[in-house]
């Protein structure tokens, strides 16, 4: 192992709040080689480590084919099950997918009735999977640009409505399937029982299957479904597991779900740091949603002059 590298991807510091990292792991960091500036979000990080080839961001359809197999011969676009709060200045985007706690009774109690309005336009409607509801579109389908769910939590709605003349048929689509669900006696049964109701679609992702993924690493390890569907295409996916441990020679584990820093240094930081010292990897990289990137080494220890960062920030 002794020529392993590990590369655990990290969410935006910000997530931390006003959390601080321990001595050790402050002190670690400061001798760091940092760099800042590589591309900021989700998307910019995870094509530092999976580039689709050619060059896009078919998310739809990488997820069809992780889900169903049958993404080939045709674009996707993601029609996720979405819950939208009206308020006095639009409307909001607070819940998507597998955070409604949707099952597969919900989606084949509601999917019946958006099939005729997406049929008839051509693009028919299924859901594979219970949180992921899906488009099929013409390979040569003109799709407008769909802001991405995690860019629109918590934000006004009309903001990221399409725009331009196909933005204009989707903005109608979507409407009709706002009155659909709004409409729907299940809906009404999952507000009686607690649950929230499933009162619109979020358009995203859409796009043909890459000719193929292209990655430096031997090993991708995530949870999240969009990272395991591209690492997927790879042929480099593999489980998260619960706490570090090196597994390939060239590995990347997303922690970008983790908010609580000292559980992710006790379980990721610390253990990973730990091998770094013995000589069980030869340098640890931390990327981070911010675009900022430290590489640790064990010939840094010598750097006594750096001053310690108490967070992720360049």
């Amino acid at each position: 192992m002794a020529g392993a590298s590990a590369t655990l991807l990290l969410p935006a510091a910000r997530r931390f709040g006003a959390q601080a990292l321990s001595a050790t792991a402050a002190q670690a960091l400061g001798r760091a080689d940092a760099s800042g500036g590589l591309g900021d979000g989700r998307r910019a990080q995870l094509l530092r480590h999976l580039q689709p080839i050619p060059n896009h961001w078919p998310i739809a359809a990488l997820t069809r084919q992780l889900d169903a197999g049958d993404a080939a011969g045709a674009a996707w676009l993601r029609a996720d099950p979405c819950r939208v709060q009206p308020d006095i200045n639009g409307a909001r985007l607070l819940g998507l997918g597998e955070t409604l706690g949707l099952t597969a009774e919900d989606a084949a109690q509601l999917l019946p009735a958006l099939r005729p309005l997406f049929g008839d336009a051509g693009f028919p409607i299924d859901a594979p999977v219970a949180a992921r509801w899906y488009l099929r579109l013409p390979r040569e389908a003109k799709v407008p640009a769909f802001t991405e769910p995690d860019d629109a939590l918590g934000t006004d709605l009309f903001d990221h409505l399409a725009e331009g003349s196909e933005g204009r048929r989707w903005r109608s689509l979507l409407s009709e399937a706002q009155v659909v669900l709004h409409n729907h006696p299940w809906n009404a049964r999952r507000a009686e029982s607690g649950r929230t109701p499933v009162n619109s679609l979020w358009f995203w992702g859409a796009g043909v299957l890459p000719d193929h993924v292209r990655s430096p690493h031997a090993a991708f390890c995530s949870g999240d479904d969009t990272a395991a569907a591209i690492a997927a295409a790879a042929g480099i996916r593999r489980p998260l597991p619960a706490r570090f441990e090196p597994i390939e020679d060239d590995a990347v584990f997303d922690l970008t779900g983790a908010r609580d820093l000292s559980a992710l240094e006790q379980a990721w930081l610390q253990p990973a740091l730990a091998a770094l010292r013995r000589g069980e990897l030869r340098v640890l990289r931390i990327d981070t949603e911010d675009g900022a990137a430290f590489d640790l080494a064990r010939g840094q220890r010598w750097r006594f002059w750096r001053r310690p960062r108490t967070g992720f920030g360049v």
